[in-house]
């Protein structure tokens, strides 16, 4: 996928992420995710850090090579795209909860994923950006910040049935991510569409007998970001 492309897929999964939030009400940003511990503000929160860590990368690039692509990024991750160590989960908690109401998150978001997104537009697709202890090349660094949107998508929506799905666009980069993590012989099983895949890549949900069945050994390796 071109650094375009990587960009519209951002600015898709960011406006999805929107989508679901803007008009909730503070009763129901207070509903449980598939992130154990967070409700939905804490876990804005956390996907809002993300859309800051790309300002501060974006406006500070550096010099190449990379170190690692956008799949090899989340090899290389302590922990998977939606999971968080403790204290990080205890400190998003924190803040979140300093807020005076759960939709200051929401504000928040409001006006600093679109900045993200102008950012992104603006970075120079040949560059590169420092990271998480990585370098990366734009566009793949976008394609991780897309990836992990998408699978928070899916976390936010565990208790609001009525929120709209992800975008075909951005989910394409999520599911890619997942597909690269997988040897070059494995394949995902036919009877998976794209949000079972990606939630029982990232162990959101287990796997089934019939999927372990389907898989054979390569059933061993999920969830694949771990």
């Amino acid at each position: 996928m071109t650094a375009v492309r990587q960009h519209d897929a951002l600015a898709e999964a960011y406006q999805g992420v929107t989508a679901v939030v803007a008009d909730l009400t503070d009763a129901d940003l207070q509903r449980p995710t598939r992130c154990r511990g967070w409700l939905v503000y804490d876990l804005l929160f956390h996907v809002l850090c993300d859309a800051q860590r790309a300002l501060v990368a974006l406006a500070t690039p550096v010099d190449g090579p990379a170190d690692v692509d956008d799949v090899g990024y989340w090899r290389a991750a302590p922990y998977g795209a939606g999971e968080a160590g403790a204290p990080h989960a205890r400190w998003v908690r924190r803040v979140a909860a300093a807020f005076d109401r759960p939709s200051g998150v929401v504000r928040y978001w409001c006006d600093t994923a679109p900045a993200a997104v102008r950012a992104a537009a603006a970075a120079d697709p040949a560059g590169f950006v420092a990271t998480q202890g990585h370098v990366l090349r734009v566009p793949d660094f976008l394609a991780t910040l897309t990836t992990e949107a998408v699978v928070h998508h899916l976390d936010l929506v565990l208790d609001l049935p009525d929120a709209p799905a992800p975008g075909p666009l951005a989910t394409r980069v999520a599911t890619a991510t997942m597909d690269g993590l997988l040897s070059d012989d494995a394949v995902r099983p036919a009877s998976w569409d794209d949000p079972e895949f990606l939630l029982k890549a990232t162990g959101r949900i287990p796997l089934t007998d019939r999927d372990r069945r389907d898989l054979g050994e390569v059933a061993g390796w999920f969830p694949l970001l771990s």
